[in-house]
């Protein structure tokens, strides 16, 4: 694929660029930055790279890059399923924060935190290889594949929109609760709450910026070997300073980091450990000119560094949960990242 020839050119120059395909899309599009600044964030048409805590705002400008799109190849990449892999010093250290967060909702601090954890591996991957298993692998998803010399490498599959806005319409998606595909039976009410605060919050953050509302009912979908609970919230919005708006409320959403917004976030930064960084952040599409924007929450991704490769996996913590199985959720969720390597 000649897109693909292009990828290595730039790998080779250490210039910036982005791969990404759309949800139950086969069309593989790339943004090729002809030069290798770094752009700030500033409305401009681009795609856009945002940290979890909004500090960095990066973008790949479509005035500054060359776009090529090409028609994915249909043949399967098959890559190995690993095995859950334990490590019972991390396994004890999470646990240990897992019950504090139950504690502190029992008390009456928060109704709920979302926890994450980075698992690193020494490994030497090949990006593209890499990608187009995940790409193959996870067709409902958001895949993208960006790099950046001063920022650096993430890829990843993301089954979470945090807005589309196209024509004044918009949708955003509440997503929470995670679940074995292969065992599920029916939503526990620990995770019918969790997704239900996300839904709640969500709402709240909209009321002032639309015109209408419209919310569907809860349901199940798959992504991958999991399911999530899922509700679709779409309205009209009255213009782009509005959208604008509306992404600065919305995240990071308790889907991604608790609720209340701002105790959950303290207590994330002083127990969590370590600097989520873009994880949990958003990326995606940008256009003030259209008064458009297709962004997605960064998530089931990973860090590529030079001989090392960092996953982060995350789970909500409500007052109903044990923190043995919230681990082993973010055990699962690791598998997505691990069986493409």
């Amino acid at each position: 694929m000649a897109i693909l020839s292009k990828v290595k050119i730039h790998l080779e120059q250490n210039l910036p660029f982005v791969l990404y395909v759309l949800p139950n899309q086969t069309k593989l599009c790339g943004l090729f930055q002809l030069d290798a600044l770094k752009y700030d964030f500033t409305n401009q048409k681009g795609f856009v790279f945002t940290s979890f805590d909004a500090s960095q705002n990066y973008c790949i400008p479509f005035e500054f890059s060359e776009y090529k799109e090409e028609e994915l190849k249909s043949e399967i990449v098959h890559s190995e399923i690993f095995s859950v892999d334990e490590v019972q010093e991390e396994k004890n250290h999470f646990e240990e924060i897992v019950q504090k967060v139950i504690t502190s909702i029992k008390k009456g601090n928060f109704e709920k935190v979302v926890l994450s954890r980075k698992i690193e591996m020494e490994k030497k991957v090949d990006l593209i290889e890499t990608f187009l298993r995940l790409v193959n692998r996870y067709p409902t998803a958001f895949r993208s594949l960006f790099y950046h010399p001063q920022i650096g490498c993430w890829m990843g599959a993301t089954p979470e929109q945090l807005i589309k806005v196209e024509n004044n319409h918009f949708e955003t998606v509440s997503l929470a609760g995670t679940h074995q595909k292969s065992s599920f039976e029916k939503w526990s009410s620990k995770e019918i709450q969790e997704q239900q605060i996300v839904t709640d919050y969500i709402l709240d953050s909209l009321h002032r910026e639309v015109l209408s509302l419209k919310v569907s009912e809860p349901f199940t979908v798959e992504a991958g070997s999991l399911v999530h609970l899922k509700t679709i919230i779409t309205g009209d919005v009255h213009s782009i300073e509005n959208t604008k708006n509306i992404i600065q409320n919305l995240h990071p959403t308790p889907a991604v980091c608790g609720f209340p917004k701002e105790k959950a976030l303290q207590f994330i930064n002083e127990n969590e450990g370590y600097d989520r960084k873009f994880y949990a952040g958003y990326l995606g599409l940008w256009n003030e000119q259209e008064a458009s924007a297709n962004l997605f929450v960064n998530l089931r991704c990973l860090e590529v560094e030079e001989n090392k490769i960092n996953i982060y996996v995350g789970c909500g913590i409500t007052g109903e949960s044990n923190p043995e199985k919230e681990f082993l959720e973010t055990e699962h969720k690791s598998q997505i990242m691990k069986s493409i390597l």
